[in-house]
């Protein structure tokens, strides 16, 4: 019986359904990569969320054909070694777009309008708080866009059509009808879009040795008090050029899902900053997107197994 290797726990109905269809499934004692090179033995397949595959347990797992990204990012798992012996590594874009797009939004509405320290204020009896707070609308602010995949897509949706947000985008691939399907403006300059942002969401997708998308020259653009939402990868941003623009006031604001490391130490000077909303990378963490990405995952495991092509192969 064909065996699938699973590193962190996943929706028990997607487990449910490669038992049913003749696949045998182990979990890890731990989560960490460790429990997994001692472990892994002779499965035929790993479905793993954001603790990867390294290339010491990919070498480790000699009889292994597929390694099954528990989401859209594959930036922890070692690519090119499996490629290099012949392994499929696979990924579910759009599993868990509709999530992390309202997180999104969350994130922005807790920045704009200081949710966080409104909650802390009510806790701490001061209540005068509702005084002073200078919270922002989001109706007729420009949001920008940066990257225009299916998580931006879904956010322009909610912002452009529930919020009456003008909505601009960024992207160096996405066709030019994507654009004009959703009502949002095509800006071919990232220093353009920033300048022209109230309010940015950085969504491009980012693997090993990709520079930061948010460096100095992107935050010398920015406009003063811009928010900044971050979902996508915590290496999106070059957390000095992030600080700097902090302190002189270009952010205003910021809600980040992910961070540089994950979880950040102690003394990660984002901790104390009372202009950041922080969550610890839940974006694709509700029981909707979890139970779509481990189906989506578990397919595409018995494609693989059953000698067919799965869908979401890199």
């Amino acid at each position: 019986m064909a065996c699938c290797f699973i590193t962190q726990p996943i929706d028990e109905r997607a487990v449910a359904f490669l038992h049913d269809h003749g696949v045998d499934v182990r979990y890890a004692s731990h989560a960490s990569m460790e429990s997994v090179m001692a472990e892994i033995g002779d499965a035929q397949a790993v479905i793993t969320r954001d603790l990867g595959l390294n290339a010491e347990a990919i070498r480790v797992a000699s009889a292994l054909r597929i390694i099954a990204s528990h989401g859209a990012g594959t930036n922890t798992i070692a690519i090119s070694e499996a490629n290099a012996r012949g392994i499929v590594v696979t990924r579910t874009p759009s599993a868990n777009s509709r999530s992390v797009a309202e997180l999104t939004m969350g994130l922005m509405l807790a920045a704009a309008r200081r949710l966080c320290d409104a909650d802390r204020a009510v806790r701490t009896g001061e209540w005068d708080f509702r005084y002073h707070c200078g919270g922002l609308e989001l109706h007729g602010r420009t949001l920008g866009l940066v990257g225009f995949g299916a998580v931006a897509q879904d956010v322009a949706r909610i912002a452009g059509q529930g919020f009456g947000m003008r909505v601009y985008a960024w992207s160096p691939s996405v066709p030019d009808h994507v654009f004009s399907d959703l009502n949002v403006q095509r800006i071919r300059d990232l220093p353009a879009l920033v300048r022209a942002s109230d309010i940015l969401s950085l969504h491009r997708p980012s693997d090993p040795g990709t520079p930061p998308v948010f460096n100095a020259r992107f935050a010398e653009a920015l406009r003063p008090k811009t928010i900044l939402i971050n979902t996508s990868r915590g290496s999106a941003i070059d957390s000095q050029a992030f600080l700097d623009a902090l302190e002189d006031g270009r952010i205003g604001a910021a809600g980040l899902d992910v961070l540089p490391l994950e979880p950040p130490p102690a003394t990660d000077p984002l901790l104390t900053c009372d202009r950041i909303v922080l969550s610890p990378h839940i974006g694709g963490a509700t029981a909707e997107a979890l139970f779509r990405t481990a189906m989506t995952c578990a397919r595409q495991v018995l494609d693989v197994l059953s000698g067919r092509e799965p869908p979401h192969r890199l």
